[in-house]
Order: C-alpha cells, then sequence, then structure tokens
C-alpha cells in the first residue's frame, strides 16, 4: 500500500501521529534516565561520566546502523524501517525498566542505537509525501508535533519519577511497543516503486561510505560542517540538562518535567505559528541564522541561570531558535533527489552520531570537572559556555556556506 497523492493527506497524519508517540518515549524518560545511571553508578561525580558513556554508546550504534537502514529505506520502503525502529526502542524501554546495574543500560542503549532510525526515516517519509514547495511548511509541523510529544512526554515522565524512578521507562516501552503496532495496521508506504533506489552493496556496511551520499551534494556537504559544531553544542543540553538542574537547582524530576513541556510547549509555537512568517520576513537563509544566533544567545544564559526565573527565561528566548530547523531540513529536502531522500537523511544522522559519539563525553567531563568536591574551579555552567562557543563557530560556518551558494537555492 503506497501513500498516492490522493492519500497524502492521511499519510502525512499517520506519520506524525507515529512521531508524536515515538517523542513521548523519548520524552518520558528524559528527566529521569540521568539519574538512574547516577543511582547505578553510586557517584554523582561517575553518574554524570556514565551519562555522556551511554550517550556515546548509542551514538555509535546509531553512527554504524543508521546508514544501513537509510539505504534500506530507499531500497524497500520506507513503512517497514520504521516500525522495525520503533520494535527496537520498545525493547530498550524494557530492559531500563528492570535493568539491575550499569551493564544492563549499556545493552539496552545498543539496541536502541542499532534500530534508533525512526525519525531519520520519517523526515524522508516527509519529504515524499510532500511536494517540494511545502516542504518547509511539512517540516514545521513535523516541528511542532515534537514539541507536543515534548510537552505530554517529559511532564508526565516527570510526574511518574516522582512515584518511582523505573516507571517512566515502562510507560515509553509500551508507547513505543504500541506505536509499532498502530504503525503496522495503518500506516501506509510512501516509497513508489519507480522512485526507489537501487539495492544496497556491501558499501552499505562502511559506516563511512554513506557519507559520499553528500558529495552530490555541496550545499549539504558544506551545511554538514556547521551541523558538526552546532550538534555539539546541542549535545551539551542533551547530556547534562538534568544534571545541572539537579545539582545547581535542586530540582525533582517533576520539576525537570514541567520545564521541559514549557520547552516543548514554546516549540509548537514557534514551529506552528512564526515559522512560515519568519520564512517570509527573513527569507530562507534569514531564517536559519537568526534562529543559529538565538541559540548561542541561549546557551550563555543557560550557563549563567542560577535561578529557576534565570532558567525560564534562557527557554522562552532560546525557543526562538526553533525557526532555523525547518528551513534547514527545507532547503535540503530541495536539494535532494527523490530516491536518494533516505541516503542522505542517513548520512546527515551519521554526521549527529559522530558528533553525538564526542559531544557527550566532552561535555559531562567538563561539567563534572567543574562540578567535583573540592574544586577550586567551580562553575557548573562551564559546560553550557562551551556550548556557546560551538555555536557561534557553527553560525559563523552556515552563514559562510549560505553566501557562497547565493541565489542558487
Amino acid at each position: 500500500m503506497v501513500a498516492t497523492s490522493a492519500r497524502r493527506p492521511a499519510a502525512l497524519a499517520f506519520i506524525l501521529l507515529t512521531v508524536l508517540l515515538d517523542v513521548m518515549g523519548i520524552g518520558l524518560i528524559i528527566p529521569v534516565f540521568p539519574l538512574l545511571v547516577t543511582d547505578l553508578a553510586h557517584s554523582p561525580t561517575a553518574g554524570a561520566q556514565m551519562v555522556g558513556v551511554f550517550t556515546a554508546v548509542y551514538a555509535v550504534m546509531q553512527f554504524i546502523c543508521a546508514p544501513i537502514l537509510g539505504a534500506l529505506s530507499d531500497r524497500y520502503g520506507r513503512r517497514p524501517v520504521i516500525l522495525a525502529s520503533l520494535t527496537g526502542m520498545g525493547l530498550d524501554y524494557l530492559l531500563l525498566t528492570v535493568a539491575p546495574n550499569l551493564w544492563w543500560l549499556f545493552v539496552g542503549r545498543v539496541i536502541a542505537g542499532m534500530t534508533g532510525a525512526s525519525i531519520t526515516v520519517a523526515n524522508a517519509y516527509l519529504a515524499d509525501v510532500t511536494p517540494p514547495e511545502g516542504r518547509a511548511r511539512s517540516f514545521g509541523l513535523l516541528g511542532a508535533t515534537f514539541g507536543v510529544g515534548f510537552i505530554l512526554g517529559p511532564a508526565l515522565g516527570g510526574v511518574l519519577g516522582d512515584v518511582s524512578l523505573r516507571l517512566p521507562f515502562l510507560v515509553a516501552a509500551g508507547l513505543a511497543l504500541l506505536n509499532a503496532l498502530y504503525g503496522f495496521f495503518v500506516l501506509p508506504e510512501s516509497l513508489s516503486p519507480e522512485n526507489r533506489g537501487a539495492r544496497p552493496g556491501r558499501g552499505v556496511l562502511n559506516p563511512l561510505a554513506p557519507l559520499g551520499a553528500l558529495a552530490r551534494y555541496p550545499l549539504v556537504r558544506n551545511l554538514a560542517a556547521a551541523f558538526v559544531l552546532i550538534g555539539m553544542a546541542q549535545q551539551v543540553i542533551f547530556t547534562t540538562w538534568v544534571l545541572f538542574t539537579e545539582r545547581v537547582l535542586g530540582w525533582t524530576p517533576a520539576q525537570n518535567g514541567v520545564a521541559l513541556a514549557v520547552v516543548g510547549l514554546l516549540s509548537v509555537v514557534v514551529q506552528a505559528g512564526l515559522v512560515g512568517t519568519a520564512m517570509r520576513v527573513l527569507g530562507e537563509r534569514g531564517a536559519i541564522l537568526t534562529g543559529l544566533l538565538i541559540g548561542v544567545v541561549q546557551y550563555v544564559l543557560l550557563g549563567a541561570a542560577r535561578s529557576g526565573e534565570m532558567l525560564y527565561a534562557s527557554i522562552v528566548i532560546g525557543s526562538l531558535a526553533g525557526i532555523a530547523g525547518p528551513a534547514i531540513q527545507g532547503l535540503i529536502s530541495r536539494t535532494v533527489d527523490p530516491g536518494e531522500q533516505g541516503r542522505v537523511q542517513g548520512a546527515l544522522t551519521s554526521v549527529n552520531s559522530l558528533v553525538a559519539i564526542v559531544g557527550p563525553l566532552l561535555a559531562t567531563t567538563v561539567f563534572a570537572y567543574f562540578t567535583r568536591p573540592g574544586n577550586t574551579l567551580h562553575e557548573p555552567g562551564a559546560a553550557f559556555y562551551m556550548a556557546a562557543l560551538f555555536s557561534l563557530l557553527g553560525t559563523v560556518v552556515a552563514g559562510v556556506v549560505l553566501r557562497r551558494a547565493g541565489r542558487q537555492y
């Protein structure tokens, strides 16, 4: 069953609901995963460093496997890859629910990384069912769906985490497996046979080989350098947010859940309501650069936050950075041929995975060093200041690349 033009609105609704449930599952565990790692590590400093290790383990497996799954989705369709990814995620959450030690967490993160391609393939799916001129809007809807998921997921995860540290993982497992079941019955295939790529060869087993797909698209290849720097900054938030708020502000999982829900709510407002306006007023290039610069400001404010009010101020300002993502995705999707959307998205995921190998290790090491007992250089915001520097450099690179691209794009 392929999503024809008559079925495209329904196909879009299906994939958005699939992504919503997927993101809700991820959001459920965000307020509690670092606390679970710290609990099993029996030390705040060791726990902070192990959070980086487990995030890097996930990224290593995703770096190896995501390009393979992206190529398979180009050849055999998006639907089977999405369903396999959701099933793997459900198994990971089940392992986290019952893990008695850090080794179980390690196995769960390996499984999740091997199958973690649902969001990547969802981007390709969206490009399949949306005409080029409407893709920026569709990616904006996808971003808004992320926001809704991150409203419901962290808020629920925080509340459940105050009841039991393991309960959010069990609920996340149920969501992922129900999502896979839902997709099995109602998610149509988006990639028609005539648009499918060649059968993947042995080269797909080389995790670096998919990066060759970027060579055929100079704009995407050059932007990848900016993605590396910006991704390094984003990894600081992903890996140290809960550690920072728990250590500096004394927040509980519920308080973190509420704050992350606010992040999601503002993301919905920005990406569903402001992306179109930003594109019209600023243009595609202007929206990208403005969003990235706002991100730099957010990291500085996060590093300086010593109260809940300051943290929420950084959240509000940082939400405006969300105008950049849909503009970037729309630009990339218009540049890439239909039969290579999955490969290119897989290659970009590989770039992000490389960053996610190094970024969390660096972020948690910096955080652990500047917050360890007895350290005279006590600065819990150091990792966020480092993120601001990475983000600024990435913005400069993106500006140079887009200026050179000129009016062609």
